[in-house]
């Protein structure tokens, strides 16, 4: 008998997983790494804030176009460092760099609680003193009276720059970008969550260049703690005639969007078991054979999501109503006609569910 998943391809493409990045991992130990690394001509930086990426001033509004590239608004690093001074409650993170003749490296700096200012495109300072597009960065500073009470750099960034989930932007971006993009977000959502030490309630410093927090407890050891990764298995589950089962979650503000069965991995639970426990829950489905497909972070808050391909071994389904309320096989001609008659529309070009389809489509969709 001829398996399903006989002709079964691993994820050629994912847009969260194209980082080609070295993250230089010996170095986030260095003693004043970051300000040495913000004082070389080479290093760019890039801003997160609130869990987006700063895209250039009038990007935003793009983010759902077809056809359309984006990029990340950087900052020269010998403007940052300053900056970061100035603002103690900003968060840098050292992600990594690319070598070569440049030996460019990259920072993120989180500045979701730095305080934007009142107007940032009208500074409050006299009509007399220069509000030129490079003022903020001028290389000789500026002692005035009038240049103490315009907007530091970073307050001026929230309105300076249009902000973007990396949901809109991966999928517009170069392959490098998308993988800064995502290293940035997910280390800047971790360490806004996490402010205080999880096993004795101390608040946390930042360490190893961002990637860890130090605890400030000298009574607990100043432990050091690394972001926690959750996973969560995606499958795509086909029958013995090829069909794909598709479902509608009960959390999906919109009725016509249907995916794949996807869920977290219990503790002390292997993947493979995950996959088939979400088939039987969600949709009352025993599943055999189960092939890995690939995997993506999905910093939302902080997933992981590994994709497999499953072989259902029953067709009859069964939702279980709290969280799939409906579920349905069907083939490719049903699926083309369900999508051209917008009673069906697939995941975002950001999810690695939408990959999945399409691998079983045959085409991209």
């Amino acid at each position: 008998m001829f398996s399903p998943l006989a002709l079964t391809q691993a994820l050629p493409f994912l847009p969260l997983a194209q980082g080609d990045i070295d993250y230089q991992t010996e170095r986030r130990g260095e003693s004043g790494l970051i300000p040495a690394l913000l004082a070389e001509p080479t290093t760019k930086v890039v801003l997160t804030r609130a869990g987006r990426i700063a895209v250039p001033k009038g990007q935003g509004a793009i983010v759902d176009y077809e056809n359309v590239h984006m990029r990340l608004a950087t900052l020269p690093g010998a403007y940052v460092g300053a900056e970061l001074a100035a603002h103690p409650q900003a968060v840098a993170m050292f992600l990594g760099g690319y070598g070569g003749e440049r030996d460019e490296h990259v920072i993120a700096v989180d500045i979701t609680r730095v305080e934007p200012a009142a107007d940032a495109t009208r500074p409050n300072v006299p009509d007399s003193a220069g509000n030129g597009a490079d003022d903020a960065f001028d290389e000789q500073p500026d002692v005035s009276a009038a240049a103490a009470s315009r907007p530091s750099l970073l307050e001026q960034a929230v309105r300076r720059f249009d902000w973007v989930d990396l949901r809109g932007f991966a999928p517009h971006a170069s392959a490098r970008e998308a993988g800064q993009a995502t290293n940035a977000i997910t280390l800047s959502i971790w360490h806004n969550r996490q402010r205080f030490c999880p096993t004795c309630g101390a608040p946390v410093t930042t360490a190893m260049g961002g990637w860890a927090q130090r605890c400030t407890s000298e009574t607990d050891g100043n432990r050091l703690l690394f972001p926690r990764v959750e996973p969560a298995v995606i499958t795509a589950i086909v029958d013995g005639e090829d069909r794909l089962l598709l479902q509608h979650n009960k959390a999906w503000k919109d009725a016509r969007l249907y995916s794949v069965s996807a869920g977290f991995v219990e503790a002390g639970e292997n993947l493979e078991h995950a996959a088939r426990r979400e088939a039987l829950e969600e949709v009352g489905l025993k599943l055999g054979e189960v092939r890995y497909l690939g995997s993506q972070p999905w910093p939302f808050p902080a997933s992981l999501m590994m994709a497999f391909k499953a072989h259902a071994l029953t067709t009859d389904v069964h939702v279980d109503g709290e969280e799939t309320v409906t579920a349905r096989w069907v083939t490719r001609d049903e699926y083309t006609a369900e999508l051209v008659s917008g009673r069906m529309v697939a995941p975002g070009k950001a999810t690695i569910a939408r990959y999945m389809i399409e691998e079983w489509y045959g085409r991209e969709l």
